[in-house]
């Protein structure tokens, strides 16, 4: 390995350690309307192809991420003096709110943002016009 001479050792090693490269979770963001509950997991670069989203045995939502690194041929004529990309895989649960209907959840990637639609549940009215009987 290359050793750049404008970092000490010590850090070249923090920065190459996996305690470092594979501990962050993506950022996710929550909001919440009258009609959904809208997840937004910043994934730069991610391909739709790399995410898997289903409900486990317990109703919960797990979304998953899993890198598929292409190894690549890289110009013998330069080399990095230092490379910090680093991607993993990224698998979480989340407990779902009770008015989440589970049967319309929808999910779409773009601009490096995985978006996952829950629906809430739609409450039907229950009218209450009724006759009363007059004793």
């Amino acid at each position: 390995m290359f050793k750049n001479s404008w970092f000490p050792t010590v850090f070249d090693d923090f920065f190459d350690s996996e305690i470092t490269t594979h501990c962050t979770a993506p950022a996710v963001n929550v909001k919440v309307n009258e009609n959904a509950y809208i997840m937004e997991v910043a994934a730069p670069g991610l391909k739709k192809d790399f995410c898997r989203i289903s409900i486990n045995d317990e109703g919960n939502l797990t979304v998953a991420i899993e890198n598929k690194f292409e190894h690549k041929e890289e110009d013998k004529k330069e080399h990095y003096l230092r490379r910090e990309f680093s991607y993993t895989n990224y698998q979480q649960a989340y407990a779902l709110p009770k008015d989440v209907d589970r049967n319309a959840i929808a999910a779409k990637v773009e601009d490096g943002v995985l978006t996952i639609t829950l629906p809430k549940v739609k409450k039907e009215e229950v009218k209450v016009s009724r006759s009363i009987d007059i004793a």
